[in-house]
């Protein structure tokens, strides 16, 4: 059922519930929305105008907007309207299309897309007077600004450009360990046989290999060209990436500074009356980051929708030191919480949606990843 009108009821927005927000004037925005930008549960933010090459990643502190602290430490401006390259190991903050005018029962949290994580692009959305990165209070009225720092390849963005997302959501909608037992009793949502569920069930690295080749991974190469962000199935796999094969011991070890994709054991399914949510790091499983973009939406790896399960895509990192990786190794948990409505789309291949039925997939900028 469509729902058109706003609601007060606790959950995340849906697609229908973030095109109510943005008729309201709770979103506001330069432009219209563009095609494909409300997703199931959250909405894709656009690149401004201008972007400022700064020293440093920063937080304006509850005493300051953005803008105080941009004028301090920007080294340069650059116009975005024509494009611009964004250099690896350089922090930007650009202007965002979208802003909020938040109720004070609706707070937002933000993620990088799936693709920019994959292209190991860090980014964190920044409010006006923010104490944290990607989370926007209840009652918030202000711009929006996202810090980009390009960790690997140097990127083409313009203004119109998508490489973050945010939800909306209303109460305490996570679920606790029994609710997730209960959900996954009920859906069954990851193939592992005795799921570990424990702040959320628990995702693992899958090092036996893909095909006949035994695929484990990509490790990213240095000094490449230039990505553009806007641009799908462009460039040539192997001029970016290195591919991983399984070895022996089935294990990998993780040198600081590079940047992997790996892929989970586990088929990951999100029925449509939830959402998901991969935790970024745990310190409990090891000295690395896992999986910056992380958002699962609505349907992913649903069968309704094309899925019948979809491998998680893992983007990594080790922390400072040499990390070893083992087959089966707890990598990170995903954390569901409930819909607010069921979503008028899922994602899948209504959507045409990139990554349903994935098993391990580079982004959508590469040829083989179409």
């Amino acid at each position: 059922m469509t729902q058109t009108a706003l609601s007060s009821k606790d959950g995340i927005l849906a697609a229908q519930d973030i095109r109510a927000l943005h008729a309201a004037g709770i979103i506001q925005a330069d432009r219209p929305f563009a095609d494909g930008q409300v997703q199931p549960a959250s909405l894709d933010l656009r690149l401004g105008r201008r972007v400022w090459r700064v020293r440093a990643s920063f937080l304006p502190g509850p005493d300051r907007a953005v803008k105080d602290r941009l004028d301090r430490i920007a080294l340069h401006e650059i116009d975005l309207t024509n494009g611009a390259v964004l250099e690896t190991g350089a922090v930007y903050i650009a202007e965002l299309l979208e802003g909020l005018a938040l109720p004070p029962d609706l707070l937002a949290s933000a993620n990088p897309k799936s693709s920019t994580g994959r292209l190991d692009v860090f980014t964190r959305v920044i409010a006006d007077h923010a104490q944290e990165f990607d989370q926007i209070e209840a009652g918030y009225h202000g711009p929006l600004y996202l810090e980009i720092s390009p960790r690997t390849f140097p990127v083409l963005v313009r203004t119109g450009s998508r490489l973050s997302q945010v939800r909306f959501r209303r109460g305490l909608v996570r679920l606790d360990d029994t609710e997730l037992k209960a959900l996954h009793a009920r859906d069954r949502l990851v193939t592992s046989s005795e799921p570990s569920i424990q702040n959320g069930i628990a995702v693992s690295v899958d090092l036996s290999g893909f095909g006949k080749d035994h695929l484990v991974g990509y490790r990213a190469k240095r000094h490449t060209a230039l990505v553009d962000v806007d641009c799908v199935g462009g460039y040539d796999v192997d001029e970016y990436w290195d591919p991983l094969y399984a070895r022996k011991d089935r294990d990998i070890i993780l040198d600081p500074g590079q940047f992997y994709i790996l892929a989970s054991k586990e088929a990951v399914h999100v029925p449509p009356d939830h959402a998901a949510e991969m935790t970024p790091f745990d310190p409990l499983v090891g000295e690395f980051r896992v999986h910056y973009a992380g958002f699962f939406d609505p349907g992913f790896g649903h069968a309704g929708s094309g899925g019948a399960g979809s491998r998680a895509v893992l983007e990594v990192r080790s922390r400072d030191v040499p990390f070893i990786l083992e087959d089966g190794q707890t990598v990170g948990r995903l954390v569901y919480e409930r819909m607010a409505h069921l979503p008028e789309m899922l994602y899948g291949k209504d959507l045409g949606s990139n990554y349903q039925a994935q098993g391990l997939k580079l982004s959508k900028h590469f040829k083989s990843a179409l």
